[in-house]
């Protein structure tokens, strides 16, 4: 990103750098030669003091020009002082006596040299050297004369040496701390992409994605703690306002439903039980009257009386169910699951049953899929798909399920070989008690109600379900939403 927040860092950084450097760059330039002028003025000014203590009273002070003599040493300094006879009464150690006779010539040509008049001034090119000096002459307080000479590099040559250096020094500096800066502000910058990176995730409602820094003890830190716990209550609330939304959609349709509902109800119960009760009733009455005395003939009437009532039973629990979902009374609980797992899961509960039917299942999927629905409820969906591929399964014996994934959702199919259901009876199948083959359904004790229970669930969650017909085979599918997986 252009406009990100390292680039942003790392350049106002650079530009400090750069602009300090600038600005020692400039002053150098600007005040370094006058600042170095007046330095050597106060230094001379100084020294005259000393001398005037030292020599400039009646008696010499020895100690004082001690002092003295490691002061011109010190500070590169000469001294010469005479009398009024010109007789020479001290001479710095370090070359003093070489300005006796520029003292002398200054007496003859008859300069000014009143003390009240001691200033300095620079004298150019002495003894055929292209050197600088500055010097104070003038008279000490008794009367003798003076001489102070310091030697005046060439400040502005050795000033833009400096300012030569710091620009060399300057740009590597530059480019150094540019790399630094731009190496530690990673350390902040990375953590504020995570954020960023996991609110973008948020807003595709994928809220796995949890900030791992958050135990640090800083301002970031602290936003990586509330946004892990703003996810958590998102994901919380969503699932809740799904749940909500829901069953919104339910009660707008649930009350014209009810009375065609009840009709139908009491009309297919009363269909349905009319044969096993007939039976029931007939093997009771044989037993009662006693049509049979052996042993193994009124075991077999009440074989087929338990049987019967079995199957009654299971119907009735099924219609139950069916009877809940259609008026609304089961509510629907919308939640984030893996629906991959839970089709792992039920494989492998069912292994038994299709080991005995001799049934290869196939079922290829290992990532995580997650959607959104109720799980118990998908899972009963699931199983009334995979127990009628087991109970229709011929041919090859081969059950065959796959997870698609579309845009926004995920069609789970299941496919059995076998013989294709009749095109004139693919609208019916999910009507309740309608069997495409009643004695093959009655020999497996089916009531003819799972498929519509499938109807019921997935209207509820206002999901699409089908069936498709091959030349070998069978597939039912359903469709759940997806959570998103955009990141």
């Amino acid at each position: 990103m252009r406009t990100s927040i390292r680039r942003q860092f790392a350049g106002i950084f650079i530009a400090l750098m750069a602009g300090t450097i600038l600005l020692c760059w400039f002053i150098n330039n600007t005040f370094l030669v006058q600042f170095y002028k007046n330095n050597k003025e106060d230094v001379i000014y100084s020294t005259y003091e000393k001398i005037n203590k030292a020599v400039g009273g009646e008696e010499v002070d020895m100690e004082q020009l001690q002092e003295l003599n490691d002061e011109c040493f010190k500070n590169n300094i000469t001294i010469m002082v005479i009398d009024a006879n010109s007789k020479q009464l001290y001479a710095s150690l370090n070359g003093g006596g070489e300005l006796f006779f520029r003292l002398i010539r200054y007496i003859i040509q008859g300069e000014n040299l009143d003390a009240q008049e001691n200033v300095p001034m620079l004298v150019n090119e002495h003894n055929g050297r292209d050197n600088e000096y500055m010097e104070m002459y003038g008279i000490l307080d008794n009367g003798n004369s003076y001489m102070i000479r310091t030697p005046m590099e060439s400040i502005e040559e050795s000033a833009k040496i400096a300012n030569r250096f710091l620009a060399y020094v300057g740009s590597v500096m530059i480019i150094i701390s540019g790399i630094v800066t731009w190496m530690i502000s990673k350390k902040f910058t990375d953590p504020i992409l995570a954020l960023a990176d996991i609110s973008e995730r948020m807003t595709n409602l994928d809220f796995d994605a949890k900030y791992s820094g958050s135990h640090s003890h800083n301002e970031i830190g602290l936003l990586g703690d509330n946004i892990n716990k703003l996810s958590a209550s998102l994901e919380s609330t969503i699932s809740e306002l799904k749940t909500a939304n829901n069953e919104l959609k339910k009660d707008i349709e649930k009350k014209e439903q009810i009375d065609e509902m009840r009709k139908e109800f009491l009309s297919n119960v009363s269909h349905e039980l009319k044969t096993p009760i007939a039976l029931i009733q007939g093997y009771a009455e044989g037993l009662a009257e006693g049509i049979n005395d052996d042993v193994e003939s009124r075991e077999f009437y009440c074989e087929v009386i338990m049987d019967e009532a079995a199957k009654m039973n299971q119907m009735v629990k099924k219609l139950l169910t069916l009877n809940q979902l259609e008026f609304g009374n089961d509510m629907v609980t919308m939640e984030r699951f893996d629906v991959a797992a839970l089709i792992r899961n039920y494989i492998q509960s069912a292994g038994i049953l299709t080991k005995q039917n001799e049934i290869e299942v196939r079922f290829s999927e290992t990532e995580t899929v997650f959607v959104w629905g109720d799980e118990f409820k998908i899972e009963e969906v699931f199983m009334n798909f995979f127990t009628n591929a087991v109970n229709h399964c011929q041919d090859k014996k081969i059950i065959d399920i796959k997870l698609e994934k579309l845009e926004g959702k995920v069609k789970i199919s299941v496919f059995n070989t076998g013989t294709p259901i009749p095109e004139d009876s693919i609208d019916h199948i999910w009507d309740k008690f309608y069997k495409v083959d009643k004695a093959r359904t009655r020999a497996y004790g089916g009531s003819g109600v799972g498929l519509s229970i499938v109807k019921a669930i997935m209207e509820s969650m206002n999901q699409d379900f089908g069936v498709v017909n091959y030349t070998n085979g069978v597939q039912f599918w359903f469709e759940l939403e997806t959570v998103s997986e955009d990141v």
